[in-house]
């Protein structure tokens, strides 16, 4: 399906809605009928009837159409939050007695659901280095019911072979999961290969602008409709009509703003890469990258997100460097036209998040809708002022 028709028009059907340019916002909890039949039709399909909005609102079942085309899914939903699609998606692939297999420095909160809430339940998790087939193959127990991917990481960017990963996993009857926020659908479709069901915090690329939160969960048709008859419906993490609204805005631009941004970083990093303050850098297209062959085969673009490992003697040069930068504004999220920072110094004796297990000179950058040189200048005079 042609791209500018899945963003612009796919799902729109304006002659039902007096033929506006741009969706109504169905600000409504309820909906009536025009009789008990018309009622009890629309109640044996919830997913695609309206009848509650918790199950389906129509702005947001615009929405639903255009992710799962961008993913080349059969069907999606969407959530309130990117965790929130994680958790659900989860959830709904185990069972008391069942184990996960779960790639290295996953998410904090995908972490968190599986040591600290699923635990309790009686689900058990292996993390596993990524990268390595093997690994992932010798984690596997009589119990395994899932196989849990991020492909690349937010934080390090390791990636996971898609397609040895999705045969593993057939070939053992795995259901497997993939976040694919760093990517976003426009640079990467997990579900071409092989993968089961894909999760994105739509916060960040999908909705873009830093204005609302959200999560998708995009996967065949069947095991959408399991997911929303069970803990979609169950646990109710829906999204408002209203910031369903704002991600169909967002989408009009999606290409737009990924090339721009993919753009922006490459330039970014290969400006910086060679500086003498940089310890160590992060990204997935860097040429000498380990994965940089792999990253290019699964991905058709690294948008954004890049990691520096800066020389510096003590947490407070670090702090002081971060401090000189101009346009990088410290924050947790990405995604959005701002450029950022996360320092892990930030964690250094953290109350809720501990010390964390990246090394107190990691930063990682977003690279936002700003001009590249300005990034580039900005971040060339902070390394060149490190002591």
């Amino acid at each position: 399906m042609d791209l500018s028709h899945i963003l612009n028009h796919l799902g729109e059907d304006r002659e039902n809605y007096k033929f506006a340019v741009s969706p109504p916002i169905f600000q409504t909890s309820n909906f009536t009928f025009r009789d008990i039949e018309h009622m009890r039709r629309s109640l044996e399909d919830e997913l695609n009837n309206p009848f509650y909005s918790r199950g389906c609102n129509p702005t947001v079942a615009i929405l639903r159409k255009k992710i799962a085309a961008l993913e080349k899914a059969e069907d999606a939903l969407v959530l309130a939050s990117g965790s929130a699609a994680v958790s659900t998606a989860v959830i709904s692939q185990v069972k008391s007695g069942d184990h996960i297999i779960c790639v290295d420095k996953p998410y904090s909160w995908t972490n968190k659901l599986l040591v600290n809430l699923l635990n309790r339940f009686n689900v058990a998790y292996t993390f596993v280095d990524g990268t390595s087939m093997e690994a992932i193959k010798a984690a596997k127990q009589e119990n395994t019911s899932l196989l849990y991917l991020e492909s690349p990481n937010s934080l390090t960017f390791e990636l996971q072979d898609l397609k040895a990963c999705a045969k593993f996993a057939k070939a053992n009857d795995l259901v497997t999961i993939i976040d694919n926020s760093y990517c976003s659908p426009y640079f990467q479709n997990p579900i071409e290969f092989g993968i089961d069901i894909v999760v994105h915090s739509a916060t960040k690329f999908i909705a873009g602008h830093s204005d609302l939160v959200a999560g998708v969960i995009c996967g065949s048709k069947e095991k959408i409709r399991e997911i929303f008859q069970g803990e979609y419906m169950t646990l109710g993490g829906i999204i408002s009509a209203h910031d369903a609204a704002l991600m169909i805005r967002s989408l009009r631009t999606l290409p737009l703003r990924m090339e721009r941004i993919a753009h922006s970083t490459e330039l970014v990093v290969k400006a910086i890469s060679h500086h003498n303050k940089i310890a160590k850098l992060h990204y997935p297209f860097q040429p000498n990258n380990d994965q940089y062959d792999l990253a290019r085969s699964q991905m058709t673009g690294a948008p954004g997100l890049f990691s520096l490992e800066i020389e510096a003697s003590s947490i407070s040069q670090v702090e002081a460097f971060c401090h000189r930068l101009k346009t990088f504004l410290p924050a947790c999220s990405w995604g959005g036209h701002e450029s950022l920072i996360f320092p892990m110094c930030v964690l250094h004796n953290s109350q809720n998040y501990g010390s964390g297990t990246l090394p107190w000179n990691f930063i990682r950058f977003y690279v936002g809708l700003e001009e590249a040189q300005i990034l580039i200048d900005d971040l060339v005079s902070s390394l060149d002022q490190l002591s």
